[in-house]
């Protein structure tokens, strides 16, 4: 993998004509190590976040050599690139055949449920094996997160009673609870309010949970979603922990994706044609923008040119990607200086986590190179760059724009 000190020089250097996963290995090291020497327990990474060899290799490589993992190619990958690295089977809902392989195969001994009927396969499935670790994964209530999990996944904590029994006599090891407050979360408080539904439920079942697994949610920063320091959340869970009716060897777990990869990773991405304030890129909502498209996730943005200085003067743009679909469109607003055009490289930052995880090969797009680069993430929880970015407020005609463009792709669907 090529090194380049900033994204402006690759595009000095070479011009890159397809989309360039822009990597930084050392700011993925640095969230490790802050989970790593200040969370109370143990960290499974959420591989689902980012898939990436190198994130993986770079994640074990400073401490967090647990994985939250949700298929068999997600535990082939870690066994590749995290030899011994633990595994947890964290996917409600596996086939029996996964299952099978994953405690065969690869000697992973940790699988959550939220159903009666999963519990079953899953014993069915290793041979009523004794040595598992169950953990029953309850759908709690929660506030604060922007982008919410509940619904599909997580049984509710009023109805888990049974189902905590029946896994705790299936084991002769560890039996747990897990949940998920939501992903982006901004409130500290979600945990601990999360924690007590889990303790109630668990109290009502008369049993005690040998693990208490919070799940992730831990946010990272974006335009317009500045979220307390990530110090509270850590306190926030030490105080819902020490309230539960647990006992003095319960393990607490979490499973961080986002606040590990988040600032690990930005895009950059050519302007292959500009209408007015909509640029057409050569990336989308089918390739790493899926979040920018389909819950109009806000990124932050840098205009790279190899030659001359772009105008100072900023004005709000609207993208789209390269595939025939009209739902290809990132509605922004992302502030870029006004002169941007034809040939000019958008950097998009904070795309570590769910953003090559994401990509697909619609319409024969798709393909990325990856390559390091030196300088720091636009945005940063652990100190690497600000906390903060800038945004120009949207005078009268952008903000009547923006709406008819966004109306349009409502009609569309």
């Amino acid at each position: 993998m090529h090194t380049y000190h900033t994204p402006l020089d690759l595009v000095r250097e070479r011009s890159p004509e397809r989309p360039v996963a822009l990597v930084r290995p050392d700011a993925v090291a640095l969230a490790a190590r802050w989970f790593r020497d200040n969370f109370k327990g143990d960290v499974h990474y959420a591989v689902k976040a980012n898939p990436s060899p190198w994130a993986i290799r770079t994640l074990a490589e400073h401490g967090i050599t647990a994985f939250d993992v949700a298929s068999v190619p997600e535990i082939e990958l870690v066994a590749a690139h995290a030899p011994g690295g633990r595994m947890a089977f964290m996917h409600p809902v596996k086939s029996r055949e996964a299952i099978a392989c994953a405690y065969f195969e690869h000697g992973v001994r940790t699988f959550a449920f939220d159903a009666a009927e999963e519990l079953e396969k899953i014993l069915a499935a290793t041979g009523q094996a004794k040595d598992l670790n169950l953990i029953v994964r309850l759908g709690v209530e929660a506030g604060g997160a922007a982008y919410s999990l509940s619904g599909k996944f997580g049984i509710d904590p009023r109805e888990a009673p049974p189902l905590l029994l029946a896994a705790r006599r299936a084991t002769d090891e560890l039996m747990g609870v897990s949940f998920h407050v939501g992903s982006q979360c901004m409130r500290p408080s979600a945990f601990p309010a999360a924690m007590a539904q889990a303790s109630r439920a668990l109290v009502r079942a008369g049993v005690f949970a040998d693990v208490v697994d919070v799940g992730g949610g831990f946010p990272s920063i974006y335009p317009g979603m500045v979220p307390p320091d990530l110090s509270e959340y850590v306190a926030a869970i030490d105080r819902g922990f020490a309230e539960m009716m647990v006992h003095e060897t319960t393990e607490l777990w979490c499973e961080p994706g986002r606040a590990l990869v988040a600032e690990g990773s930005s895009l950059l991405t050519r302007v292959e044609l500009r209408k007015g304030d909509a640029l057409y890129l050569n990336d989308g909502a089918y390739g790493t923008l899926f979040d920018a498209a389909h819950i109009k996730w806000p990124f932050p943005v840098k205009l790279h040119r190899a030659e001359g200085e772009p105008a100072e003067s900023l004005r709000p743009f609207r993208f789209y990607g390269p595939t025939c679909d009209s739902q290809d469109l990132m509605p922004g607003p992302f502030w870029l200086p006004e002169d941007v055009a034809e040939g000019d490289y958008v950097e998009i930052g904070m795309l570590g986590a769910y953003g090559v995880a994401m990509t697909t090969r619609f319409n024969g797009f798709g393909d990325l190179e990856t390559c390091e680069t030196a300088d720091p993430p636009m945005l940063s929880m652990f100190g690497l760059a600000p906390r903060t970015v800038a945004t120009p407020r949207l005078e009268s005609a952008d903000v009547v724009k923006l709406s008819r463009a966004r109306g349009k792709r409502r009609r569309r669907k």
